[in-house]
């Protein structure tokens, strides 16, 4: 019985860190992107694949270890520290979102919808983080504008992140 156990932690873990690396790398892919978004600043949210992806079959504690870790390690290997600020804001927020989504609207909500979601409460708290740092309320005005452009991210988001959990559940990689 232990060996099971052992199994099935061993399998948890080369998922996380699977997940971490992949995060990582979209993350690196989508600063790398000249992608023109009317809205400065607006991206498509790649690495919420893996957020997304990481909620839909790990419990919350391990998700929160997932963001942590690719948030982490992103701003070390490619980053700095305001950008480490938005994105562990964005990201918390946005797990936070679609966890509490999915744990209690699994069967009821479509992981667009719940995606969605995650893209507008990622501007939610990276707006929230540069209120703070720049001690002006007034820059939550553009938060409209970010969510239009939200809404089609997240839907990408969302669309990527199904294929991947359909993916990994025909492979049986994940029991």
């Amino acid at each position: 019985m232990r060996k099971v156990n052992k199994s099935i932690d061993t399998r948890k873990l080369v998922l996380i860190s699977v997940l971490v690396a992949q995060g990582m790398v979209l993350g690196y892919i989508e600063k790398m992107l000249p992608i023109p978004f009317i809205v400065p600043g607006a991206k498509l949210g790649l690495a919420n694949i893996v957020t997304l992806t990481a909620v839909y079959f790990l419990n919350f504690r391990a998700s929160a270890a997932v963001v942590l870790l690719r948030v982490l390690l992103t701003a070390v290997t490619f980053g700095s520290i305001s950008s480490f600020l938005y994105s562990l804001s964005g990201g918390v927020l946005s797990l936070m979102a679609m966890a509490g989504l999915l744990k209690v609207f699994k069967n009821e909500m479509s992981l667009i919808s719940v995606s969605i979601i995650g893209s507008i409460s990622h501007n939610v708290g990276q707006l929230m983080v540069a209120a703070l740092i720049i001690h002006n309320v007034l820059i939550l005005t553009y938060l409209p504008f970010l969510l239009i452009v939200a809404v089609p991210t997240g839907i990408f988001v969302g669309l990527v992140a199904k294929a991947l959990i359909q993916y990994l559940e025909k492979t049986n990689f994940i029991r």
